[in-house]
């Protein structure tokens, strides 16, 4: 870098420039002072190159320049490209950015950039408060907001964020390269990633953008957003208002969408509705008008219009708060009274006004009949919209950051939940045992469950339990390509581990590995924000490990077999029951699937004609049962189970 001669400073003048002290002015060797016009100069500033273009949009590139502009100590990249900026300070800008038409772009003072906020979540009253910094994943936000009675782990998780927050802490803000701020009113103490799209934003204040060339952040049209972290591959736009918000990588709010206090990690969406207070773990999903999430946990959740939750009772405040696990769904203008624990994939359908918690029952639907919270248990398990659900969400996998946050498993049967079926199937087998014949139904933790299902719906759990462990024991035999039958004894005899299970908000991980690594953090074996996220990774690598010697255990439990004296007829047996189970499942799933094509569907079609005109104008838009792409992919996956099945016994045998 160079001074000004006085000859470009007697030019710049000349040009309407003006500039408190022109020798505070550096310049790179390649300056040109013709592209620079109209512009006011304070402090320290450093200008780059100014001999190329910058692509503005498609088709259009526009030479680098500076014009009708205030300048404080900022310093700006090569080809640079900013325009009607009436304030613009304290920013280190990136090669070949765009700023035009923005009204304030400055950082006031020191600033952490939204790193280290904490927010009020989960639970309105306080108590679960989440520090949020941009590398925060849902499961280190999982550990803070859901274990505050272990102070030691909180208070060390804690400090490494407030060590990280304070290296991050400047006066100095950044506008990466190629980012673009169009058309803004306001920012302030914000800090901006590479390749960000920032175009017709009311406000934005006290945050980070993270984003990059692999995955640009687009933030647009009225958002207001402050206290805030948005990460990479983010959309946000249409009005949205977020005020103490964390937003994870690929998550998509708009049309209106209002937020407060919540945090949305990896691919969550909102639109139209409101947020208050929740924890939003992957793939949470809100699309409608008047649906407010307030006070709870979620993920792999789809919420119906108009759906809520109530949060307190008029008493000590809006103290109360809710959970859903993984993979459950609220119908159209669904009610539920906080505070509940929903299973996981449950269906609630209609208003519920009990506290309920049916933790042990997954795969379950919640009715509300003649104004009791009827749980029908197992039932959601056949439906051929909750194996689709499991199918698709690893699909719907937007992230294209090559440095992935969230962990996520997307195991449809896992030992969380499978864990939970096997409390569910006993505990169905002991009410059908005890309840006497006169009772309608049980009445267990806030709901009713009908007496006459109680066996049946037991048998669909066991559905369940035979098809993870024969998929499980399949999947490890296939890996050791064993050779001789005491190969595969030697897989057996490991040592099983039949512990709890836990869901961190997408991360499957036994008991025995969160006490490790919660010991790890504790003991100081951990000692930065880096090293949580190498330490989980680790763990999430190791999932299959796990999960064989869980299911060693579940075989043993559940089974009877001592899988240290298993023999071929015992996983014959195994392998057996594993095709049955998903055959038959496989054939319900598929009936489920005939409801889309049967008459009560044609409803509305063919509005103008006869019975083969309705006919043929269902299958013009919604086609036919047997030409249906998830319906031909249940009949290829039986076909595959009977093969699978066939080729294991044969190995074994």
């Amino acid at each position: 870098m160079r001074k000004l001669s006085q000859k470009e400073i007697s030019k710049l003048e000349m040009q309407n420039c003006y500039a408190d002290d022109w020798s505070k002015i550096q310049v790179d060797e390649e300056f040109d002072v013709k592209y620079i016009n109209n512009v006011s100069f304070c402090g320290n500033i450093k200008i780059g190159k100014m001999n190329g273009s910058v692509k503005y949009s498609k088709g259009i590139e526009k030479h680098s320049k500076i014009r009708n502009a205030d300048i404080f100590n900022c310093e700006i990249g090569d080809n640079v490209y900013i325009s009607d900026v009436k304030l613009l300070s304290n920013y280190k800008i990136g090669n070949q950015a765009i700023i035009e038409n923005v009204g304030q772009l400055f950082v006031e003072g020191e600033s952490t950039f939204g790193n280290g906020y904490e927010l009020e979540i989960l639970n309105e009253g306080g108590g679960r408060e989440l520090k949020i910094y941009d590398n925060l994943t849902s499961q280190i936000a999982y550990l803070l907001v859901l274990y505050r009675h272990d102070t030691k782990l909180i208070s060390s998780i804690e400090k490494m964020i407030d060590e990280y927050a304070e290296k991050n802490k400047s006066d100095i803000g950044i506008i990466g390269e190629y980012a673009k701020l169009l058309n803004t009113k306001k920012i302030t103490n914000v800090k901006i990633g590479n390749n960000a799209i920032i175009s017709n934003v009311t406000e934005l204040f006290n945050g980070t953008v993270v984003s990059n060339s692999s995955a640009p952040v687009n933030i647009r049209n009225g958002v207001i957003a402050k206290n805030f972290i948005i990460n990479s591959g983010s959309r946000v736009d249409d009005g949205v208002l977020l005020d103490g918000c964390f937003v994870g990588q690929s998550v998509k709010l708009g049309k209106q969408y209002s937020a407060e206090n919540s945090a949305f990690f990896a691919n969550c969406e909102g639109f139209h509705g409101e947020a208050c207070s929740i924890f939003a773990g992957p793939y949470t999903v809100t699309h409608h008008k008047a649906t407010l999430l307030i006070a709870g946990l979620f993920s792999f959740f789809n919420a119906g219009s108009g759906s809520n939750q109530s949060n307190h009772m008029y008493k000590l405040g809006p103290l109360h708060q809710g959970i859903i696990e993984r993979g459950s769904k609220m119908g159209s203008f669904g009610y539920m009274l906080w505070p509940s624990n929903i299973g996981a994939f449950t269906a609630v359908i209609g208003k519920h006004y009990s506290n309920m918690d049916t933790t042990d029952f997954p795969f379950s639907y919640i009715n509300e009949v003649d104004g009791k919270s009827i749980l029908t248990p197992a039932m959601n398990l056949l439906s051929v919209g909750t194996i689709r659900d499991s199918e698709k969400w690893p699909n719907r996998d937007k992230r294209t950051d090559e440095n992935l946050l969230d962990l996520i498993n997307f195991e449809f049967f896992n030992p969380r939940t499978i864990g939970k079926v096997l409390n569910g199937h006993n505990k169905l087998l002991e009410f059908a045992e005890k309840t006497k014949k006169s009772a309608s139904y049980v009445n267990y933790n806030g709901i009713k469950i009908p007496r006459l299902l109680l066996k049946t719906t037991a048998k669909y759990y066991k559905l369940a339990l035979n098809i993870f462990i024969g998929q499980v024991v399949i999947n490890n035999l296939e890996k050791i390509n064993f050779e001789n039958f005491d190969e595969v004894k030697m897989l057996f005899s490991k040592e099983s581990n039949f512990d709890n299970w836990y869901d961190l908000s997408g991360l499957l991980i036994s008991e025995t590995s969160n006490e490790e690594f919660m010991s790890k953090i504790k003991n100081n074996t951990i000692h930065n924000v880096d090293e949580l996220r190498t330490e989980l990774t680790k763990i999430f690598n190791n999932y299959s490990n796990e999960e064989w010697l869980w299911t060693l255990g579940l075989i043993k439990k559940y089974l009877e077999i001592d899988p240290m004296n298993i023999t071929k007829e015992h996983i014959i047996d195994i392998v057996k029951n594993w095709e049955k189970s998903s055959l038959k499942l496989n054939k319900m799933v598929a009936m489920d699937a005939t409801k889309e094509f049967n008459v009560i569907t044609k409803i509305g079609f063919g509005i103008d004609g006869n019975e083969d005109v309705r006919n043929a104008d269902f299958e013009a838009v919604r086609g036919t049962y047997e030409g249906n792409k998830f319906v031909i992919q249940l009949k290829e996956k039986a076909l595959e189970i009977a093969k699978i099945a066939e080729k294991t016994i044969g190995m074994i045998g």
